[in-house]
């Protein structure tokens, strides 16, 4: 009987547990992702020369997430199906991934769809939010007016990396927050 009531005194210290401790975590998906990236720091950095998907399509109404430039070099980030080839290099050339490149053109289909006019240098933080249809990106907290207004079909997270270029995710802890939108979330975790 002792051992009945520990189990149980145990239950009201769980059921304090933060809401996300349960939660698989979003993290770049070592299975999609192209045979030269290299991903480190527990799913959260990319290096070498690829692209990788994050592991969790974006299904809820407004996510964010964002993307700080630890190392200077070429880079693009966005958004894509699964479909996409992740050994092509540049993303953007085909009508799969949705992205900015590090030259500041915003890419699709193999067409420049806008331009962000900021000179990129490590420490940068680039933040990306989506509805499900808008992607728009943030320097260092401020909305750049370039965006994509065409995205369609399933689409995940997407980073790509080459000439020395390391970036790094951070899908939980924002350093510059967009007020309505949240982390990503599993599907599951949406129910």
């Amino acid at each position: 009987l002792s051992h009945i009531m520990s189990f149980f005194s145990c239950l009201p210290c769980c059921a304090d547990a933060p809401e996300h401790a349960s939660r698989q975590p979003v993290l770049l998906d070592v299975l999609h992702m192209s045979v030269d990236a290299v991903v480190v720091k527990a799913g959260r950095r990319l290096c070498g020369t690829g692209s990788a998907l994050g592991n969790a399509p974006l299904v809820q109404n407004k996510s964010f997430w964002e993307v700080t430039l630890q190392a200077q070099g070429t880079w693009a980030i966005g958004v894509a199906t699964r479909q996409i080839d992740l050994n092509e290099m540049p993303l953007g050339k085909s009508s799969g991934s949705w992205v900015l490149r590090s030259n500041g053109d915003l890419y699709y289909s193999d067409r420049v769809m806008g331009h962000i006019e900021h000179r990129f240098t490590e420490g940068d933080i680039i933040g990306c939010s989506y509805d499900h249809e808008r992607l728009v990106f943030y320097v260092n907290g401020v909305e750049q007016a370039a965006a994509f207004t065409n995205v369609r079909g399933d689409v995940y997270p997407i980073v790509s990396v080459d000439k020395g270029a390391i970036l790094e995710l951070e899908f939980v802890s924002f350093t510059h927050p967009v007020p309505s939108y949240m982390p990503i979330m599993f599907e599951k975790s949406l129910l």
